[in-house]
């Protein structure tokens, strides 16, 4: 079964151009963890989902929005949020992991 983890941070290559990839994305460690926080390349993090290794979420006005990882048509693969009609960008609007 797939461990549930909090996306709450990203890296992009230029933070405010809504056209650049998400590059990284980080989130706090659940208690008793050896670091307060983990980060993960953005393939790691669709690896681990599509491995099942992982279930990420998001949190949005207080609710949780599931993460999935999509292939677009070029075969490339990325993380996207469920629709929802809060945040229409839940992951960018994310702020930056330290």
């Amino acid at each position: 079964m797939a461990q549930r983890v909090e996306i709450d941070c990203i890296n992009k290559d230029d933070r405010y151009s809504p056209y650049e990839a998400i590059q990284f994305v980080g989130g706090p460690n659940p208690p008793g963890s050896d670091s307060p926080r983990w980060k993960l390349s953005l393939a790691d993090a669709v690896k681990g989902s599509r491995e099942g290794k992982w279930q990420f979420y998001v949190k949005q006005s207080n609710h949780e929005v599931l993460v999935h990882h999509v292939q677009n048509a070029r075969g490339n693969w990325f993380l996207r949020t469920e629709a929802d009609r809060d945040t229409p960008d839940n992951l960018l609007s994310l702020a930056e992991c330290r």
